[in-house]
């Protein structure tokens, strides 16, 4: 490999690292700032915590050191982000919130005793591609957007993106996998989200008068 590849490489690396850990934070913000959970799926929630705490494991364990500090400010991020979920929502929300995280966070389990790392990497990177399903289902499920931080999605799908391309490289099926997933998710939100206020700007102040009444 030439010096500077291993450069761009590197400098990708930090730039996912940055937008992975990064991406809770608008999100974070916004429902701070907000006080809604409206588009917002408590499922997703339940599986970024999850799936987190495998590529850690995934990472410790195959030596790709560069995926372990975003998965672990990810992880402390989305529990803050239940943390709001629940005061916003109650205690209740937690359940659609442990069904997510259970769902797909078990799913490596029998991969990995059976076959041990090779095959479990797959099934993360594959629960990692539909990680953000619940979000991209509730997006186009709910005519009720607001609480969806675009920033977010916009740095999710430029993380995906370079894990896609950093998986390429090392030759890694599970971030191959697991980064055109995501990428494809975080594209879906963000046309959702954009026709959404596509939608809401094509509204005249006579229609607003209707729908108010």
């Amino acid at each position: 490999r030439c010096p500077v590849s291993s450069i761009v490489l590197s400098a990708m690396l930090v730039v996912a690292n940055v937008m992975g850990a990064g991406m809770i934070v608008p999100q974070v913000a916004r429902l701070n700032r907000l006080k809604t959970t409206e588009g917002i799926s408590a499922a997703w929630i339940g599986v970024g915590l999850a799936m987190n705490l495998w590529w850690v494991g995934y990472g410790l364990a195959n030596g790709l050191w560069g995926i372990i500090p975003v998965s672990v400010v990810a992880f402390a991020l989305y529990l803050v982000m239940a943390a709001q979920f629940v005061a916003l929502n109650g205690l209740g929300s937690l359940r659609s919130c442990a069904r997510g995280a259970a769902l797909l966070g078990l799913l490596p389990v029998p991969a990995l005793v059976l076959s041990g790392w090779p095959t479990a990497g797959l099934v993360v990177g594959l629960c990692y591609a539909i990680q953000f399903a619940p979000a991209a289902l509730a997006a186009v499920r709910s005519d009720q957007l607001e609480g969806v931080s675009p920033v977010t999605w916009v740095m999710a799908g430029t993380e995906a993106a370079i894990w896609l391309v950093y998986g390429f490289h090392q030759g890694d099926a599970a971030l191959i996998i697991g980064g055109g997933g995501g990428l494809a998710m975080s594209c879906l939100i963000l046309v959702r989200l954009t026709r959404h206020v596509a939608a809401r700007r094509a509204v005249t102040p006579a229609d607003e008068l209707v729908l108010a009444r």
